[in-house]
């Protein structure tokens, strides 16, 4: 089967480049699963209760999240669908869930979000221990494990990576923006890559205007940060699973 994850969607503008694309790029690669980051479509900062409907409505099976989860008030009324997961390692006591179980093709796969805690201003459980437990007690229930790990720092995704090569079929890294040419297959059998990229304005500083981002690094003066305008790029990557031994075969960057 072909698994499709989407880079962090950045904006109002991001999504409906996506919706007008979606049908094609499903088409044109045969996907058969569809994974997308949400957490900055609502200008940068969580996702609202529009966007995340229309996002299902156009076949995106789960849409995961991140720093910015409760970035608007509309998550609390969609936090328990199965469409979305936060990040597994938050508090335990809040809403939502870190992981979810779904039926594709005749496969049975677990899609986890985690958060790195590398300068993330975010608290959070150490995302190895938590992934593990999890991974430990549910990979014999399961044919397909997928993470999407949050995180900032290069070294935290390569080294998480490496910690759970042969207990899950694929870790793809989200949150920076900007797409990284290290896929691999690893060792033991994961596949890997650090960050798929962004879905947003590409003449921009990752998603936000360019004006106002550079304001912020001349003067260190606070400028409230706004999405940039403009001509939108899909970055994704495409993961060709083998039917017998639910391991990737292949893996394909693309952007649209």
């Amino acid at each position: 089967m072909k698994i499709l994850a989407i880079g962090d969607i950045v904006g109002k503008s991001g999504l409906d480049y996506l919706k007008s694309k979606i049908t094609q790029i499903k088409e044109e690669n045969k996907i058969d699963f569809i994974i997308v980051n949400g957490e900055n479509a609502a200008d940068g900062f969580g996702v609202t209760e529009k966007m995340f409907k229309e996002l299902v409505n156009i076949g995106v099976d789960v849409i995961t999240m991140g720093n910015h989860t409760w970035g608007k008030k509309d998550i609390f009324s969609i936090i328990d669908d199965t469409h979305i997961i936060r990040p597994a390692n938050y508090s335990e006591n809040v809403p939502g869930n870190g992981y979810n179980i779904y039926n594709s093709n005749g496969k049975k796969i677990l899609v986890m979000n985690l958060i790195g805690r590398v300068d993330m201003p975010v608290l959070s459980e150490n995302p190895f221990i938590v992934a593990k437990k999890i991974v430990d007690t549910q990979k014999s229930k399961v044919d397909i494990i997928i993470i999407d790990f949050h995180g900032e720092a290069t070294a935290e995704k390569k080294a998480f990576g490496y910690y759970l090569d042969g207990d899950v079929s694929i870790v793809f890294g989200t949150h920076t923006h900007v797409q990284t040419a290290d896929e691999q297959i690893l060792p033991k059998g994961t596949a890997y890559i650090t960050d798929i990229g962004m879905t947003g304005p590409q003449n921009s500083v990752i998603g936000m205007d360019i004006d106002v981002s550079l304001k912020r690094f001349l003067t260190s003066i606070p400028e409230k940060y706004k999405t940039a305008s403009g001509t939108c790029k899909i970055d994704a990557i495409i993961f060709d699973v083998d039917d017998s031994t639910n391991k990737v075969k292949s893996m394909k960057r693309v952007s649209y």
